[in-house]
């Protein structure tokens, strides 16, 4: 079923309770987040979406009770001439998740299919040529064992507007906005169009597209973190690793404790 932008624009505001909503899902990911790295599992979680959607508020509370050691948080910007001078993917190989890590992704390989052609700074071979080295490139992660989280969090033009204005009013939050930025909304259009090939193209079996309501940012932020909590949980056991015989052969002498698995 296609994914469209037009559907997630109702901007509903979250109901109940949100620090207690958040509080529930930030303990729900930390517990995640030990099943990855005691079973040696590894996990991508990429976040795109428009300027000022609310990306950044997402990974902040995403990561608040994750263990630092084994999460990491990747802010992609524009390619430099090194990185242009190679394979577009070349520069995502260094960044991807070891064994027992989540590896946070604030926009990523996307940019081929997304700025690089609205802008023309790739050939239309190139960024057509470029669905399909996605997908297999998503694949090769999916069948190492690394699972795949992809989130699109989408806000209608009046909304980026209204926001961009919030910023710019605002001396300390006016270095959130690029020009670049400011000049992106002039072509929306072809925006739209592009991530909505995007979704066409790269809504996979293996590495699935989420896209996120983002009109009201509370209600964003739970959807987002409950789905990204919901995709990592199926694709590791929820089970505590078996008691070590030292550990609890010393909890008994030390603590006095006795202790039994799970």
């Amino acid at each position: 079923m296609a994914i469209l932008l037009s559907d997630y624009e109702s901007g509903r505001a979250l109901d109940g309770d949100y620090a207690e909503q958040l509080a529930a899902v930030q303990r729900r990911l930390a517990r995640i987040q030990v099943a990855y790295i005691v079973h040696g599992r590894r996990a991508i979680v990429m976040v795109e979406g428009w300027d000022a959607s609310g990306k950044g508020g997402v990974i902040r509370r995403l990561t608040a009770g994750l263990d630092v050691r084994h999460v990491a948080v990747w802010p992609i910007g524009a390619p430099t001439p090194t990185e242009r001078a190679r394979h577009f993917l070349w520069r995502f190989w260094t960044k991807l998740p070891a064994d027992g890590d989540i590896n946070i992704f604030d926009r990523g390989w996307y940019g081929r299919v997304l700025a690089d052609r609205v802008d023309r700074r790739a050939t239309e071979k190139e960024w057509r040529r470029a669905y399909d080295e996605i997908n297999e490139f998503e694949a090769q992660q999916k069948d190492s064992g690394t699972t795949i989280v992809k989130l699109f969090l989408h806000v209608t033009q009046e909304e980026q507007d209204r926001r961009f204005r919030a910023r710019l009013a605002d001396p300390w939050k006016r270095w959130k906005i690029g020009a670049d930025a400011v000049r992106a909304r002039d072509q929306r259009a072809d925006y739209v169009a592009a991530v909505e090939a995007m979704f066409d193209k790269t809504d996979t079996r293996w590495a699935p597209w989420k896209a996120i309501d983002a009109g009201d940012k509370r209600q964003a932020r739970i959807a987002a973190m409950t789905h990204v909590a919901d995709m990592l949980e199926k694709a590791v056991p929820m089970k505590p690793p078996a008691l070590d015989a030292d550990i609890t052969r010393l909890a008994s002498e030390r603590f006095g404790m006795v202790l039994a698995d799970g």
